[in-house]
């Protein structure tokens, strides 16, 4: 099950990178179309288009950072102190395929053929968790996403705004430290878990990264994540007390 969630994670990730080149490709044979892609009708998991989130009012968040950042504590820390819906598309994706439903079973098929599963795909499962918690929820963690710069537009587009990136800045040799200390502690070795891959995937991560951020200075909160946990979170208390406030849920 490990080898098969792995796969359809990495079938998720090439589609993620297929569509960005693809949308680049468009865009640059046709400039009069503008960078923004075709208005797609999501449907929540009511049935209807979306539009639950965007009329909502609860602050979404999407939470960044390389691998090795830390950023998976911070949002434990967040959850237990302001009991916010944390998610991850990734996670989501292997729930589904753990959960033995149509959806889940069309993608685990996919995953066996070798077909990339697409973005809008991943929105539609990331809406209706988002939906499915709205009344419980004071706001949403999206953790790790987005990971290309067209998906940011796609996702507000299709969902909602986001309110803020909390970004957790570490340098390279902290990443790769912090990796390689966690997988000498693991009972399980990963593959990808040896210092040239991690050093290709946090270039990786910083190319696709910046050219996030770029598109949203206004939202972007950049935290200092070389210290320790508390010191982190600090930072990240006062970034969601002003955004509470400024949203009136405080």
């Amino acid at each position: 099950m490990v080898t098969k969630n792995r796969k359809l994670f990495m079938c998720h990730q090439m589609a993620l990178e297929q569509e960005s080149k693809a949308k680049e490709k468009a865009s640059a044979s046709n400039p009069s179309s503008g960078s923004s892609s075709p208005a797609v009708q999501v449907p929540t998991a009511g049935g209807s288009s979306y539009g639950h989130m965007r009329d909502a009012n609860v602050p979404i968040i999407w939470v960044l950072g390389g691998p090795g950042c830390g950023k998976g504590t911070q949002c434990a820390k967040i959850v237990s102190k302001y009991n916010f819906s944390h998610f991850s598309t990734g996670d989501l994706l292997r729930d589904e395929v753990a959960s033995g439903s149509e959806k889940g079973k069309e993608l685990q098929e996919m995953m066996k053929q070798g077909i990339l599963v697409a973005n809008e795909t991943v929105l539609k499962l990331l809406e209706a968790a988002m939906v499915k918690a709205l009344n419980g929820t004071v706001g949403y963690l999206i953790d790790g996403y987005p990971r290309e710069p067209a998906q940011g537009p796609e996702f507000e587009k299709f969902i909602a705004p986001v309110d803020i990136i909390l970004y957790f800045e570490c340098s390279n040799e902290t990443l790769v430290a912090r990796i390689m200390k966690r997988a000498a502690e693991s009972a399980t070795v990963r593959a990808d878990d040896n210092e040239d891959t991690l050093k290709t995937r946090i270039a990786t991560f910083r190319e696709n990264t910046e050219k996030i951020l770029v598109q949203y200075p206004t939202q972007l909160r950049r935290i200092n994540a070389e210290r320790a946990p508390e010191e982190i979170f600090a930072d990240v208390e006062k970034a969601i007390d002003e955004l509470l406030a400024a949203k009136g849920k405080k």
